[in-house]
């Protein structure tokens, strides 16, 4: 899991760091810089259950709101026919924006929640 967790604290730097020119780039920095801190202190078993289940709730919650908000994943979904959002974003597609949003979250969440998974002495 340290390998992992090493993994997930580059990732997540690397894509707080080039938030600088996201819409809202604090926001962001600070949502995947707490996911580099989190499993930063599972590395050196420092970190808190508390801390795994707080960032996931907050990461989900704002997930779902993403997927239903109008222009979200849904929209993105259903009306737009799930198209390539690897290109580059425009005003004219919203949901470009929010549909990788939303899927940060859930890598987010899924880096905390496989720490929940696999620790083997609870820290508290």
């Amino acid at each position: 899991m340290k390998f992992l967790n090493a993994f997930f604290v580059i990732i997540f730097t690397i894509s707080a760091v080039i938030q600088y020119n996201d819409p809202d780039p604090l926001l962001w920095m600070v949502i995947y810089g707490y996911g580099a801190l989190v499993c930063l202190l599972a590395i050196f078993r420092k970190d808190n259950r508390m801390l795994h289940y707080a960032g996931i709730l907050i990461f989900l919650a704002y997930a779902l709101y993403l997927f239903f908000i109008p222009d979200g994943v849904l929209s993105w979904i259903t009306r737009h026919g799930a198209e390539n959002i690897t290109g580059s974003m425009s005003d004219e597609k919203p949901w470009v924006e929010y549909t990788r949003e939303f899927f940060g979250l859930l890598i987010l969440s899924f880096a905390l929640f496989l720490n929940l998974i696999f620790r083997k002495n609870k820290i508290e």
